[in-house]
């Protein structure tokens, strides 16, 4: 029951205000990366409408841990 609570947590859509302060970046910053092609996947619920998994904005940051400056950052 425990791993199903947790997988329903990690599903759960967030809005795009609390998406960017988990990133701690701007809701602005989103909308660009969402532009441009870049930052976590998300869902578009209706023509205006965006959310985020919660488990796909801690997958993007995962992606982009790195250990060291020599470290390449290919997704950047």
């Amino acid at each position: 029951m425990a791993g199903s609570t947790l997988t329903q947590m990690a599903d759960r859509l967030i809005d795009e205000r609390e998406a960017a302060s988990i990133l701690c970046y701007t809701p602005r910053a989103l909308q660009n990366w969402r532009h441009r092609g870049g930052g976590p996947k998300f869902v578009k619920v209706s023509g205006r409408s965006v959310r985020y998994r919660i488990s796909e904005v801690y997958a993007w940051i995962d992606a982009r841990t790195v250990a060291n400056t020599s470290e390449s950052s290919s997704q950047a």
